[in-house]
């Protein structure tokens, strides 16, 4: 099973151009509908946990997953599986491909890789927006922080904060009920 998870999150890593964000629908698609591994209502919960916490959503996504497969193994077989090609890849642009930095040819490559790129994050986006329960008062919220992010230049990490203590709270009161 730990090569079996390896390999999945390796092959994630490999084809997914755009960051962690763009590897979301790829890893759900993977680990939630062709394998089985985890259920989708606990996919959102990982992508969520991995928000909140430190470093890339994708290692922090992969982790949790490992972590939930196969305990401590699992969670370093899947964080290797999903940063070894981006090291590899790095490692190699380092070596051989820093004097063709400039070549037009590779800037229209990049070019065209962005909009899929784009279309990746987006489809995530989609995906947890159809399975997350949103309701109005979540559309509210989501709306607000938006707003303080780009209007009054807010730090989304005091966002997240603020929404995991006020989460604590309003359960703690539905609790009480």
């Amino acid at each position: 099973m730990l090569w079996s998870m390896f390999i999945t999150f390796f092959k994630i890593g490999a084809f997914t151009f755009g960051g962690g964000y763009a590897m979301l629908p790829i890893i759900q698609e993977e680990i939630v509908k062709k394998k089985n591994w985890i259920e989708e209502s606990e996919f959102i919960d990982a992508i969520a946990l991995a928000q909140a916490s430190p470093g890339p959503v994708a290692v922090n996504t992969s982790v949790y997953c490992g972590h939930r497969l196969r305990g401590y193994p699992g969670a370093i077989v899947c964080a290797l599986g999903t940063i070894l090609p981006s090291f590899i890849t790095i490692l190699l642009i380092a070596m051989f491909f820093y004097e063709y930095r400039d070549n037009p040819i590779i800037d229209k490559v990049f070019m065209g890789i962005r909009p899929a790129v784009v279309a990746l994050i987006l489809s995530a986006v989609y995906k947890i927006w159809k399975k997350s329960r949103f309701g109005v008062d979540k559309l509210l919220v989501a709306i607000v922080s938006i707003v303080l992010i780009i209007a009054l230049d807010i730090s989304p990490v005091w966002l997240v904060l603020a929404g995991g203590l006020g989460s604590i709270a309003v359960n703690k009161v539905k609790n009480r009920r």
